[in-house]
């Protein structure tokens, strides 16, 4: 293994279940499974093949000879005839009717449309751990005070959970378009060499309602609800460029989650797990490096530029069928999977184990609550009988002179200066009582759990285990 390139979404980052979903044995194994439910429902509706052949194919889906057939291919340059003709040797009885009125696209694309689906639902579950463990985080410090930043400049008050809701809303919105697009995947049957079923309805004596009811057969085999209404030789593929948007806007949540984590740890408010033995860096042993967000940004900015290969895909196909998708999606949609499939496990193992620095987070706060609060110390200067034009320029002077302190190392001494000005008519102890911070964080807390409320029939049956990302 170590003598050849291999994926490090395989090596490094990608789930075992999502690596053996997408493996040679189980697409072929899915291959398998389509002809013999194709033999079936021929052989229900009345073409000559027995329940002996159906049985042969199906007793043999699972031993494939691999090294056969792709010796068969580097003889006939075709990859579904070299597996139509192993499986023809390990169900010899059924040979000859593999494959019956079918193309190459009926198992290509069929079985990637079973595929995805199932990858699909499988992020789905993960998209939900990530949910609920950012929602547990966001009640937990829902009315916690910290500094809002705008242009990543200090603002007004939030809470650390408020932010955190910010980000949960994100995933929300994304869980909402996977659910959109899982439910609608349709299957694309047996459609023939340019979408007509022509093969099938000479197959059928030109019985129209057969055709039909062979198509509603196979959708119904395969868990599908809808077939789609009509196809070239393969399925639409617009579907492929709808599921991996909907892959990269996974990847956009999560890389505005990672890179905020990474401006908050930089200022050590919040920081993303890190282990008794992690080194930080091999040159400078006191380094905490936020690693694995940084991991997240760096898969997702390629899960989004993956993106674009659906689209120019999809905007590209000529007529009925051109084979310049192939190569392609053979690499772009699998290993879009993989990589949203690792971005989520990151960030199920991140949001799980989030450290909340409450002192500096408290001491950021104090260090700028005397200006945020400076409306409210006016509007109660004003009521001490100052005048509101004159506060107010008494403010912006004494806050200029103490930002100038501050950017020379010295401590904020607003409430000093203002109480030291005599159009400002309040006291430092009157303008002291006025710095407490859950006075200036508004609605946070009761906007967490209004939000909350909403999302906790969804993430209530999610059971959230610890994900070891060691690499």
């Amino acid at each position: 293994m170590y003598d050849q390139y291999e994926s490090p979404l395989s090596s490094r980052y990608a789930s075992p279940f999502m690596l053996e979903l997408f493996s040679a044995r189980t697409r072929i194994r899915t291959w398998r499974r389509l002809w013999t439910e194709l033999a079936r429902a021929e052989s229900a509706l009345g073409l000559p093949i027995s329940e002996s052949q159906v049985k042969a194919l199906e007793q043999h889906q699972d031993d494939i000879d691999f090294e056969a057939a792709a010796a068969r291919e580097k003889e006939v340059r075709h990859d579904v005839m070299a597996h139509v003709h192993t499986y023809g040797l390990a169900a010899p009885e059924a040979a000859g009717i593999i494959h019956l009125g079918a193309t190459s696209c009926y198992v290509t694309d069929n079985g990637d449309l079973i595929l995805y689906r199932e990858a699909l639902r499988y992020l789905r579950g993960e998209l939900l751990k990530v949910m609920k463990n950012l929602a547990a985080f966001a009640d937990r410090y829902k009315s916690l005070p910290t500094l809002g930043y705008t242009h990543y400049q200090p603002a007004q008050l939030v809470t650390v959970g408020k932010r955190a809701a910010l980000w949960l809303q994100d995933f929300a919105s994304d869980l909402e378009e996977l659910d959109f697009v899982l439910s609608s995947i349709p299957f694309l049957g047996c459609r023939g060499a340019t979408g007509t079923e022509a093969s099938l309805l000479e197959l059928f004596d030109g019985d129209q309602e057969k055709v039909r009811e062979l198509n509603r057969r196979l959708m119904a085999s395969f868990g599908f609800e809808r077939l789609w209404s009509v196809s070239g030789q393969t399925y639409p593929r617009k579907l492929d460029s709808r599921i991996l948007s909907c892959l990269s806007a996974v990847a956009q949540s999560a890389y505005r989650f990672a890179n905020d984590l990474r401006l908050l740890q930089h200022d050590r408010q919040v920081e993303e797990p890190f282990e008794q033995h992690q080194i930080g860096s091999s040159a400078m042993p006191y380094k905490r490096n936020p690693m694995r967000c940084e991991r997240i940004c760096s898969l997702s900015r390629y899960l989004m530029a993956d993106a674009l290969n659906p689209a120019m895909t999809a905007s590209t196909q000529w007529l009925e069928r051109t084979l310049d998708d192939s190569a392609n999606r053979r690499i772009s949609l699998p290993e879009g999977f993989l990589c949203a499939d690792a971005v989520l496990r990151l960030m199920q193992n991140v949001t799980a184990g989030l450290h909340v620095n409450e002192k500096i987070i408290a001491r950021a706060v104090e260090e700028y609550l005397p200006f945020i609060a400076t409306e409210n110390l006016m509007m109660e200067a004003v009521k001490q009988g100052a005048d509101r034009q004159q506060a107010h320029e008494a403010i912006r002077r004494c806050s200029m002179e103490a930002t100038a302190r501050m950017k020379n190392g010295e401590p904020c001494n607003l409430p000093e200066l203002l109480a030291a000005d005599p159009e400002f008519h309040l006291s430092e102890a009157e303008i002291r009582a006025g710095l407490q911070p859950e006075k200036y964080i508004g609605r946070c807390a009761e906007q967490v759990e209004e939000f909350l409320a909403v999302l906790r029939p969804l993430l209530d049956p999610v059971a959230v285990s610890g994900v070891d990302i060691s690499v």
